[in-house]
């Protein structure tokens, strides 16, 4: 599973936490982005649906990085 982000180094694993749910995710960052104000991190559509329904849209959440 990957996501995006501006900073953070290709390969980089990322435990994502959905603040609501409490579900987590861990995914690779792969890309750059996002591009929109505001936002930390541009989940892959099979990542974010394992922690939220593609519905919600955007949803809070925390992350943090592993080894």
């Amino acid at each position: 599973l990957t996501a995006a982000n501006k900073t953070l180094p290709f390969g980089t694993k990322v435990k994502v936490t959905n603040l609501r749910t409490k579900k987590s995710v861990v995914v690779r960052i792969n890309d750059r982005g996002p591009f929109t104000k505001g936002r930390s991190l541009d989940l892959s559509k099979a990542a974010f649906n394992s922690i939220a329904n593609h519905r919600s849209g955007t949803i809070p959440v925390e992350y943090e990085i592993i080894d």
